[in-house]
């Protein structure tokens, strides 16, 4: 049996069973054929190192997440290959405190965060348990739980202060822990707890007294900042906090609503896609708009991925017999933004691009269906999704 993270009393579970695609309102002919050619981009890419030219793990990481999420599991079919490999530069390069990060130490929990998430998932999705992975991701987690400061939050460095730095920090390390139950480890309440806590404080009231009592922070609009005392109200922070209270099953929390409003407004006044490689919004912002749609369900859903999957599909770059350029995006967004250039800035647009065209496949443990919720044992189901393994198992 695999050890797990922590011996504790809370585990979130999703009580599940396999949910495909929905039909064509979902997936098309069209998008099928944009996302197989993003995934063969990533492949002719990656490099002999597995890297694709970046030595940011986070992002290597979303690389492996582009095949996870269209079913491709690391060493087997199509793919496997390349998401092996990916994933065995992201395990050879742990770092023996369990950090992954070999970029700037201000990179550290944000590469280290997204890095632990992805290999979370692709523990849940592997049907022969890797030792290395487990290794990996059970010293990423610890090194999660150690780290968390004071406030709930975490610094840019791994590292244990006082206070924590941002919203995106808090969400990225809380989706990492989240990932870690959907694979069947436990993971401690009181960082979960904490980590919720401090989300729900970069709330931000447009009316700007972030003092007054909780009735009054829902009188108006307003939204999630990037930090706590306002500023850097994005529609990335609004998506990030979303996706945090989604998962960890706070359906019922008022701020869902206030940031879905200026979500789905930005959607909607997204301007006509162009035939050059540019998202719908930049990558970092687009990986959690999407993921905001799918958690929130219901009409957020039905009404406005559909936005989203067409204009990936009209903006990818087409030039047949240009293998670095046919097939991909690059980080940048219809509205500006994007901080990554060169040939990792096309990893980080691809692989976004390819996930969000894949997400109604419903492969990824955390887009399976089901309710979130805490238990005061642990549950003998560790493993939620083995519906799904022999369909993964399947993809060519």
């Amino acid at each position: 049996m695999a050890r797990c993270l922590l011996f504790s009393w809370l585990l979130i579970i999703i009580v599940s069973r396999p949910t495909f695609a929905e039909g064509e309102w979902e997936i098309t002919r069209e998008s099928e054929q944009a996302l197989e050619r993003g995934l063969e981009w990533l492949a002719k890419n990656q490099g002999r190192d597995g890297n694709w030219s970046s030595n940011d793990v986070g992002l290597v990481s979303l690389g492996i997440l582009a095949f996870l999420a269209n079913g491709h599991a690391p060493g087997r079919g199509r793919y496997g290959e390349v998401a092996q490999t990916a994933l065995d530069y992201v395990i050879d390069n742990a770092k023996p405190t369990g950090l992954l990060n070999i970029s700037n130490s201000q990179r550290d929990m944000y590469n280290h965060g997204l890095s632990t998430f992805v290999l979370g998932q692709a523990y849940g999705m592997t049907t022969a348990r890797d030792r290395r992975l487990h290794t990996t991701l059970d010293r990423a987690l610890r090194l999660i739980q150690d780290t968390q400061c004071g406030d709930g939050g975490w610094d840019y460095r791994a590292r244990r202060l006082g206070r924590g730095h941002d919203l995106s920090l808090v969400v990225m390390q809380a989706k990492a822990l989240r990932s870690a139950a959907d694979s069947g480890l436990d993971v401690p309440p009181e960082v979960i707890e904490a980590a919720i806590g401090s989300v729900r404080e970069h709330y931000w009231p447009k009316h700007g007294d972030r003092s007054v009592d909780e009735a009054q922070l829902q009188v108006g609009p307003g939204q999630f900042a990037y930090s706590k005392g306002g500023g850097g109200e994005t529609i990335a922070m609004a998506a990030a906090g979303v996706v945090c209270l989604q998962e960890f099953g706070k359906y019922d929390d008022w701020r869902i609503g206030k940031n879905m409003d200026v979500i789905l407004a930005a959607i909607e006044e997204l301007p006509e896609a162009r035939r050059n490689g540019t998202l719908p919004f930049d990558a970092y912002t687009l990986y959690y708009v999407g993921q905001a749609l799918y958690q929130a369900g219901g009409p957020a859903w039905d009404e406005h991925y559909t936005t989203l999957r067409d204009y990936l599909v009209l903006s990818q770059m087409l030039a047949p017999g240009d293998d670095a350029v046919h097939g991909s995006w690059r980080d940048n967004g219809a509205n500006g933004g994007g901080k990554v250039g060169g040939k990792p800035g096309d990893l980080f647009g691809t692989a976004v691009g390819c996930f969000i065209l894949a997400m109604p496949n419903r492969y990824l443990p955390i887009l399976q269906k089901g309710e979130a919720k805490s238990v005061g044992v642990r549950s003998a189901n560790k493993r939620p999704f083995a519906e799904r393994k022999a369909t993964i198992e399947a993809v060519p």
